[in-house]
């Protein structure tokens, strides 16, 4: 049986997930909390911390609050400033390859590059989101009115991808075929990136704020309704003309964050009670982990095993799932 280990964190859990095996929480009111073999308190920023992100190769996590500075916090307790940007709130943040770290505030997004060495890319409109494609440094820009792609290395114009509204959160497809953008209305938009064929996927109660690509990358699985809604993308159209998978769903209680597991057709639901349960692909089939608690879930993440999950909710509530007999 599942078994589920609370942790005592101070506010709303801004992230939590996994450094190899040193699993992490990071809150909203400046605590970054390490487990493995003992437990490692750190505060790196000033006041409060607005993102947080693990590098590609899982050495540190990188933090980023709105005293303008980015740290990268390792499990042993120790973090170091990689840049700031005084008098900005940095609420944006992504980890790339070979160490590149992208960060934004109002209408600019920097790239980092593990020597130190910074770009700066302006846009018209502020930025909305930010990812690294898969392979190589190039970096998706979400904005008003569509993304923009840049080649965060070197020089060379941008491309444009255009369709109308707000988009915040995006994120590459695994194969960087595709590339989607959560919007502010409750849609999800994305391109095919070989021809830039727009997808539309729509009909959201809510908007969303969370989504998690399988193992594979068949399927997106996303909040934002009373199920956790997974589009298809293993067809040469991807989701367009295909019935999305709905798991686990409940009339009482919408779904606010999903992490798929690192091997298996398995998703981790949380709700906006505090319920956790995973489901599995193939029939829908569920296991409850955790009950209602005081408030939604808002970070749950897996570890490379896919034998423990970490969740966090935005009242102070945090736990180890450990799945092993």
């Amino acid at each position: 049986m599942p078994t589920i280990a609370p942790v005592d964190v101070d506010g709303f859990v801004v992230r939590a997930g996994y450094l190899k095996d040193s699993a992490f929480f990071a809150t909203g009111e400046g605590e970054v909390l390490f487990f493995a073999e003992g437990t490692k308190s750190i505060r790196p920023h000033k006041s409060g911390l607005l993102a947080a992100e693990p590098s590609r190769d899982h050495a540190c996590l990188v933090t980023s609050g709105d005293d303008g500075c980015i740290f990268a916090c390792r499990a042993d307790g120790t973090h170091e400033l990689l840049a700031e940007r005084p008098r900005k709130w940095i609420d944006l943040i992504a980890t790339g390859p070979s160490g590149a770290i992208a960060f934004a505030s109002g209408r600019t997004a920097w790239v980092r590059d593990s020597d130190g060495t910074e770009r700066e890319f302006n846009h018209e409109r502020a930025v909305g989101g930010l990812a690294f494609a898969p392979k190589g440094n190039r970096l998706a820009v979400s904005r008003y009115d569509g993304a923009t792609l840049w080649w965060a290395g070197r020089d060379s114009d941008p491309v444009t991808l255009s369709w109308k509204g707000a988009h915040l959160g995006i994120s590459f497809s695994p194969d960087g075929k595709y590339l989607v953008t959560a919007m502010q209305e409750n849609a999800l938009h994305g391109w095919r990136l070989s021809d830039t064929q727009d997808m539309r996927m729509s009909g959201y109660p809510a908007k969303v704020k969370s989504f998690s690509w399988s193992h594979g990358g068949k399927y997106l699985a996303t909040s934002g309704a009373n199920a956790a809604i997974l589009w298809p993308y293993h067809g040469k159209k991807g989701p367009m003309g295909q019935a999305p998978l709905q798991l686990g769903a409940r009339d009482d209680a919408q779904v606010t964050a999903v992490a798929c597991h690192p091997m298996e057709e398995v998703v981790a639901i949380g709700y906006q009670d505090g319920t956790i349960l995973i489901s599995r692909f193939a029939d829908n089939a569920a296991v409850l982990l955790r009950g209602p608690g005081e408030g939604p879930v808002s970070t749950i993440d897996w570890n490379d095993h896919g034998d423990r999950l970490v969740f966090g909710t935005e009242v102070a509530e945090a736990g180890i799932v450990s799945l092993k007999d």
